[in-house]
């Protein structure tokens, strides 16, 4: 399976558009990133895309206004994740908004337990 690498570009954009909160925690995955709150992950980057986790509430509604995409590898795509409309690449307003919601309903979720033999840091 081939895994898309994003370029620093598509890094920076990332990181620009995720909360500014001290919860929030970036950590590579796969060649690509993932933002995390209370160890679990609520907005992803796939090649150039990014991908959020959303409320049943909120998915449906981006889903029903916007052309999104499957998150993640082309026929595997990541369940609960719905990949940012590809013309909101340019649009960092529009989609931190949609990453905003992502963590906000991520956060309210249970923490996610440790693995046995690793710490958080």
């Amino acid at each position: 399976m081939q895994i898309p690498k994003p370029s620093d570009a598509d890094k920076d954009r990332f990181r620009a558009v995720l909360p500014d909160n001290p919860e929030v925690v970036v950590k590579p995955m796969f060649g690509n990133l993932g933002a995390f709150v209370n160890g679990n992950m609520f907005a992803g980057l796939f090649g150039p895309m990014i991908g959020v986790r959303l409320s049943d509430a909120d998915k449906t509604a981006i889903e029903a206004e916007h052309q999104t995409l499957p998150f993640g590898p082309e026929g595997r795509a990541m369940g609960g994740y719905v990949g940012l409309p590809e013309a909101w690449s340019g649009d960092e307003e529009q989609t931190a908004e949609w990453v905003e919601k992502a963590f906000a309903y991520v956060a309210t979720l249970p923490p996610k337990a440790a693995k046995p033999g690793t710490s958080k840091k």
